[in-house]
């Protein structure tokens, strides 16, 4: 297909795509050139280097949003673990066990609308003992926080936020009423201009169109993230979407490769949902623009361990 191959050579050449042009890739019926042409991209701009990152549930469940995907929202009835801030012997030791399987990158993640007070201080003091006791990579998936807020975690040697936009504008909505992606943004943003690098993606398969995957794609492009992690919808029983049919494996590599064609130089982080894909879509995913993942156990369902996933980046070319 000409188009292919025209907005391929366009983005090895350093320009960009508009969002009809991205629709038109997403409409593609040689899907294999689409791929080839992804995995072009993926080897001109990425690194050899398979770039994983690990995460700890820093404080469980009771959350006040409605997120219809979230098995620790406290507005349904899941069987989701409630904890308080973890204790800075936990975090460390977790972080320690990482870095010896080879993992660089250490994230806290909390649930509730946003990390404040003495949870906040506490959290700040888990990343100092990090610095010290750790060589990681600090990063935080902590809520809509304010200037004031980064500014504390900055101090205190966080480098990364991540806040996912989740989905298209236009679905939002239909997932989550008590927040925006608005909010999101203005978190993100802010914490740009304090010096953070940024993390934001979102979660596909929760009843959007394919359309919609690549709005949410394309508006990504407003806060240029350097990690765009890619879930899969693991339907979780007592949450709205525990019903939710499966997307399928055709159109998560669709949605990779289109991404890829958007974010030529981001990483594309593989999160949660993908133990269920077969090993050989993982193994495409890859190839065509997957370049780094969320790796060990996740927040509300298990992954795949770090030895596997260092297996499987070996099995794809990378380091």
């Amino acid at each position: 297909m000409e188009l292919v191959e025209e907005l391929k050579n366009r983005v090895l050449q350093g320009g960009e795509i508009s969002f009809e042009e991205a629709l038109g890739l997403a409409a593609c019926d040689d899907r294999e050139q689409l791929y080839s042409a992804a995995e072009e991209i993926t080897r001109h701009y990425g690194k050899p280097e398979f770039n994983p990152c690990s995460i700890i549930n820093a404080r469980a469940g009771k959350c006040s949003e409605n997120c219809k995907w979230c098995a620790q929202s406290g507005h349904y009835h899941t069987d989701s673990d409630v904890h308080g801030i973890v204790s800075a012997e936990k975090v460390v030791s977790q972080a320690q066990y990482d870095e010896k399987k080879g993992v660089k990158r250490f994230c806290q993640v909390t649930s509730g609308r946003a990390v404040k007070g003495e949870a906040l201080k506490k959290i700040c003091d888990n990343y100092r003992r990090l610095r010290e006791e750790t060589n990681m990579f600090l990063c935080g998936s902590l809520g809509l926080l304010e200037r004031e807020e980064l500014q504390q975690l900055w101090d205190a040697g966080m480098r990364r936020l991540h806040c996912n936009l989740e989905t298209a504008p236009s679905y939002f909505h239909n997932v989550c009423t008590t927040h925006t992606i608005e909010d999101k943004i203005k978190t993100l943003k802010e914490a740009k201009e304090i010096g953070f690098q940024l993390c934001s993606g979102g979660i596909i398969g929760m009843g959007e169109s394919r359309r919609q995957r690549v709005e949410l794609g394309y508006k990504l492009k407003e806060i240029e993230p350097d990690s765009i992690p890619i879930n899969i919808l693991h339907p979780i029983k007592g949450t709205p979407l525990e019903q939710t049919p499966l997307i399928d494996e055709d159109e998560i590599l669709l949605t990779v490769a289109i991404y890829r064609f958007l974010h030529p130089m981001a990483e594309l982080r593989f999160a949660g949902g993908r133990k269920r894909l077969s090993r050989d879509t993982q193994l495409k995913a890859l190839k065509i623009g997957i370049n780094s993942a969320v790796v060990g156990d996740l927040l509300t369902t298990v992954g795949s361990a770090i030895d596997e996933d260092r297996q499987l980046a070996l099995d794809a070319g990378y380091k």
